[in-house]
């Protein structure tokens, strides 16, 4: 049993519920509440070995949390949609979701090493179909008839749980298209199985250069030292490393974890990049802060921890309207020649207007 195998933890991914009480440490409120809540239908349930791990018997486990599937995502409300990022309006060819004028998401698999409750691709995520390399081909194609797009960014699902074989093909075609400066990977993989990067993956990674890494961290309780070997090795091989978290309600929805969360991720190189608001996805009403606490716990950030740690606040609005950066208020009045602002700490300070 090789434990550190990539493959091995995918092959012996926890998928149902008496495996995940024989092999999670969990405590009896845990168990409990697994036999009375347990449930899952538009998301398959898969959970690696390692996240397992991490687990911990306590009532209020982050970690338990994001992947362990409730019957709290079957309930549904007016305002969560099917697909709340329009993407499949936007797909100008299968798997290419073309939003933005100069990028373009591509979806490279429809799998991941496991699966978050939150996830807003679920209609799609994990049941297929993957990609094939014809798939690629059209998409590749698109994407060299249109010079106005200049970055690739690959998702899905992961595109890290493709073979080293898949992914070098997928970096060689895009890095091969002159009009295309930035390439970037969106992946969850430094959190659900850090072994994945193996030696075969940093040599790959190694030939393309700018690449970026998108992580996915939402607690500070998934940066183990496994997850920081990974992440030296891929700062060695020049991958720049940054960082997108969900704003979760029971999971991380205070100004102290998200402390903790981004000093973190900054000590070890990785840049905070988005705190999403969740999405407005089918079954993630219990996941969902309020907006007005979700911009009280960001405005707590500022003034309590460096400005290179905080990312920006992002809301994706429903039906393809795009991403907007949203940022408290502090313009608490103002009259013919200030403005009045609110520092970090409350006190009112006037500005100019000139």
């Amino acid at each position: 049993m090789n434990t550190d195998n990539w493959r091995w933890q995918m092959q012996n991914a926890i998928v149902k519920l008496d495996d995940l009480l024989q092999h999670a440490n969990l405590n009896e409120y845990q168990k409990n509440w697994l036999k009375d809540n347990f449930s899952y239908q538009d998301l398959p349930f898969y959970i690696t070995p390692y996240f397992v791990s991490l687990i911990k018997p306590i009532n209020d486990c982050p970690i338990f949390k994001q992947v362990v599937s409730s019957d709290l995502e079957n309930k549904q409300e007016n305002f969560l949609l099917k697909d709340p990022l329009g993407e499949e309006v936007r797909q100008k060819v299968p798997y290419l979701v073309h939003r933005y004028q100069d990028r373009v998401l591509f979806l490279a698999t429809d799998r991941c090493a496991s699966y978050c409750r939150f996830c807003t691709r679920k209609r799609w995520v994990g049941q297929g179909p993957t990609p094939h390399k014809e798939d690629a081909q059209e998409a590749f194609l698109y994407i060299k008839e249109h010079t106005e797009i200049n970055e690739i960014i690959f998702s899905g699902g992961d595109p890290l749980v493709l073979s080293n074989e898949r992914l070098d093909y997928l970096l060689q075609n895009a890095f091969s298209i002159p009009h295309i400066n930035f390439v970037r990977i969106h992946s969850r993989i430094l959190s659900f199985l850090p072994m994945r990067i193996d030696d075969g993956l940093l040599k790959i990674f190694s030939k393309y250069k700018p690449l970026y890494l998108v992580t996915h961290f939402n607690h500070y309780d998934e940066i183990t030292d496994h997850t920081m070997q990974s992440i030296d090795k891929l700062l060695q091989a020049g991958v720049v490393l940054l960082n997108q978290s969900v704003l979760l309600q029971g999971i991380n929805d205070s100004a102290e974890t998200l402390k903790k969360l981004f000093t973190k991720l900054t000590k070890h190189r990785i840049k905070p990049y988005y705190l999403h608001q969740c999405d407005l996805i089918n079954g993630s009403a219990h996941f969902r802060v309020p907006l007005k606490k979700s911009l009280e716990i960001y405005s707590q950030l500022r003034g309590n921890i460096s400005g290179i740690c905080i990312p920006q606040f992002m809301i994706e609005t429903p039906h393809g309207g795009g991403k907007i950066a949203i940022n408290p208020n502090f313009i608490t009045k103002e009259d013919d020649n200030f403005i009045y602002l609110k520092g970090y700490d409350d006190k009112l300070e006037a500005y100019p207007k000139i």
